[in-house]
């Protein structure tokens, strides 16, 4: 993958750092994810499910989405850990084999037939093209010269495609934010709260597939003071 850096912000990687406050905030990444696939599961009670304990009150393939987004997590997180992740096809089966486990008819592979996005009049591709569209993603985000034009891109260009029958925008977001691990930035997330605000934007960009205004909404999710903690050590550098 192209070595890319943070050219908006002024950050320095640090991958110890991008991935410790990844970790501290599993709870609220798996709520977050959760909530805006409709699943109203409140931060305590992601953090009692995460620590083992059931939650009354919720469908069992409710807790089981958040629990596999946080092995998900886990998986990624080790991936990086272990200079092992790529954005590659391997990589995203993988993590969809944990990700989209007994909720996607089928995890761990491409989807084998047509697909619709709900409220959108655009066509994914047929299962046919995947391949192929997955090597044009891989040949477009090459090119990238900043981190997170690279890994928004990847992204988007996978959620447009809907690789997989279901958990596509999740799987999109792992890989997107696989990228800027592995490059030592901090993550991407998308509060519960903006989730009106994501949903509209996507389906702009599922019609027009023009990334610029799911660029800048994505880019406005990161916390100042984490960046700040980046510009700091580049400032101590």
């Amino acid at each position: 993958m192209t070595t890319a850096k943070d050219t908006v912000w002024g950050m320095t990687p640090d991958r110890g750092m991008a991935r410790q406050l990844a970790v501290r905030d599993l709870p609220s990444l798996v709520h977050d994810a959760v909530n805006l696939e409709g699943v109203a599961m409140t931060l305590p009670e992601i953090q009692t499910l995460l620590d083992g304990i059931t939650v009354g009150g919720y469908k069992i393939s409710d807790q089981n989405m958040a629990l596999n987004q946080a092995e998900a997590w886990k998986y990624l997180f080790a991936l990086v850990s272990e200079g092992k992740f790529y954005f590659s096809k391997g990589v995203a089966l993988a993590v969809h084999n944990i990700a989209g486990k007994e909720e996607a008819l089928m995890w761990g592979a491409f989807r084998t037939g047509n697909v619709t996005i709900s409220g959108s009049e655009y066509e994914p591709p047929s299962s046919k093209e995947l391949d192929n569209v997955w090597a044009e993603i891989e040949s477009e985000i090459a090119g990238y010269y900043d981190v997170y034009d690279m890994a928004i891109t990847a992204f988007l260009r996978m959620a447009r495609a809907q690789f997989f029958w279901d958990v596509n925008k999740r799987m999109g977001r792992f890989m997107m934010n696989g990228i800027l691990l592995s490059h030592g930035f901090p993550i991407i997330n998308v509060p519960a709260k903006r989730q009106k605000e994501f949903n509209q934007l996507m389906l702009d960009f599922y019609t027009a597939a023009d990334t610029a205004e799911m660029n800048k909404f994505l880019r406005s999710c990161l916390n100042e003071k984490i960046i700040d903690n980046f510009r700091s050590a580049s400032l101590s550098g």
